[in-house]
C-alpha cells in the first residue's frame, strides 16, 4: 500500500483534538479517508476540519471500504466493543480509546476478536508514550535500577473535576466513574513499569459523596447531579501473581489540596516517585556505599504522548510489529476495575479471572 487509509469512528472531542491531528502529521504515511458518526453534523465538521473526503453515519458502511486499513475508535465506552469487533472482522487494525471496554467481559471478546483475525488491537493509553514514562521504562525495566518492585501506590485524583459534558456520569454508558476514566491511566502506567504481572485479586471500596449534590462547584463544567450514577471516589488494593501489590486511589471530586496524577514504585534496589503534572516530574531514591541518595533528572525528553501513540500504531502496521499497547493489557485493566467495583458491593476480596 502507498499510504495507510484511516477511518475514524466517533467524531467527538478526542477524535478532533488528538487522533485526527496526530494522523494529519503523518501525511506522508497515512491518509484519513473517512469519518463516521451517528451525528452527521459532527462527522461533517470533523471532515471539513481535516480535509477528509468521506463521511458516514453508519460505521459499518465505512468499514466496507477497501481503502481503509485501520481505524481509531473514539466513541463513548459503551460503543467500543461492537465498533472494535466489527472493524477487526472487516480486516482493519484498531486503535481503541481507553478504557478498552466497560467491563472485562466486553474486553475479553475484543481481545479474542483480535487474536482470531490477526489484526493489531492497540489501547489508547497515551501516558506510556510521554517523556517521563519512556525515561522511567528504560531506567526501571531495561536497566533494572529498582531491582524487584514489590509495591506501588498510584493516584489519579481531582479536587473538583467531574466532567460537565459527555457520558462520564452515566454508569450504564461509561462503566464507572473516575476509576475507569482516569484511574485506568495511572494503573496502566504503574503495571507497565512493573512489567505487567497478571492480577490475581482485588479488594476495594467506592463512594459517591459529591456527584449527586446540587451544592458542589464544577470546575470542569456543571454536571446534572440528578443523573449522576457513578462513584466520585474509589480505592483498591490489587494483588499480583508475582506477590507484589498496588494501592490505587482515584477521584473526580475530593477535599484535597489539588489534583494528583502520580505513582510511587518501591523496589529492593531503589524507588521512584513519578509526578508528571508536578515539579520535579521524577524523583529517584536509592542507596550507594551506605549513603542515601535523592536524585532528580535534570532533563527529560519532551514528547506529545497522543502523537507518539498514533506514530507507534502506524509503525506497528507498517513494520508488522506487535501492538504497542496490547488488548490483553486493556483486558487486565478492566478485570481489575471490575473486581474493585464488585468488592465495594460485597465487602470481600475478589479473585480475578484473566483467562482468555
Amino acid at each position: 500500500m502507498s499510504k495507510i487509509g484511516i477511518g475514524i469512528i466517533g467524531a467527538g472531542g478526542i477524535a478532533q483534538g488528538q487522533h485526527m491531528p496526530a494522523y494529519a502529521r503523518l501525511s506522508d504515511k497515512v491518509q484519513i479517508v473517512a469519518v463516521a458518526d451517528v451525528n452527521e453534523d459532527a462527522a461533517r465538521a470533523a471532515a471539513e476540519k481535516f480535509n477528509v473526503p468521506h463521511i458516514y453515519t453508519d460505521y459499518r458502511e465505512m468499514l466496507q471500504r477497501d481503502d481503509i486499513h485501520a481505524v481509531s475508535v473514539t466513541t463513548p465506552n459503551f460503543l467500543h466493543k461492537d465498533a472494535t469487533i466489527a472493524a477487526l472482522e472487516a480486516g482493519k487494525h484498531v486503535l481503541c480509546e481507553k478504557p478498552l471496554a466497560r467491563n472485562h467481559h466486553e474486553a475479553r471478546e475484543m481481545v479474542q476478536a483480535a487474536r482470531r483475525t490477526g489484526k493489531i488491537l492497540q489501547v489508547a493509553l497515551q501516558w506510556r508514550f510521554s517523556g517521563v514514562a519512556q525515561f522511567l521504562y528504560k531506567y526501571i525495566r531495561e536497566e533494572g535500577n529498582l531491582g524487584e518492585i514489590y509495591y506501588a501506590r498510584a493516584h489519579a485524583l481531582r479536587r473538583r473535576g467531574i466532567p460537565g459534558w459527555g457520558v462520564f456520569i452515566d454508569k450504564e454508558k461509561q462503566g464507572g466513574g473516575p476509576l475507569i476514566d482516569i484511574g485506568v491511566h495511572i494503573l496502566d502506567a504503574t503495571l507497565w513499569l512493573m512489567g505487567y504481572p497478571k492480577p490475581v485479586s482485588a479488594f476495594g471500596a467506592t463512594y459517591t459523596k459529591f456527584g449527586n449534590r446540587p451544592d458542589v462547584v464544577g470546575l470542569m463544567g456543571q454536571w446534572d447531579y440528578t443523573k449522576f450514577t457513578v462513584e466520585d471516589f474509589a480505592v483498591g488494593l490489587i494483588r499480583l501473581e508475582n506477590g507484589a501489590t498496588i494501592t490505587l486511589e482515584s477521584s473526580f471530586c475530593a477535599n484535597i489540596e489539588g489534583d494528583e496524577f502520580n505513582t510511587l514504585l518501591l523496589g529492593d534496589k531503589g524507588g521512584v516517585f513519578a509526578n508528571p503534572i508536578g515539579s520535579p516530574p521524577v524523583r529517584i531514591f536509592t542507596e550507594h556505599n551506605r549513603t542515601l541518595y535523592n536524585i532528580e533528572p535534570a532533563h527529560l525528553p519532551q514528547v506529545n504522548a497522543y502523537h507518539a501513540e498514533v506514530e507507534a500504531f502506524i509503525d506497528a502496521i507498517l513494520n508488522n510489529k506487535p501492538s504497542p499497547v496490547p488488548g490483553e493489557h486493556g483486558f487486565y485493566l478492566n478485570a481489575i476495575l471490575d473486581a474493585i467495583y464488585e468488592s465495594s458491593e460485597t465487602g470481600r476480596e475478589v479473585r480475578i479471572d484473566t483467562s482468555l
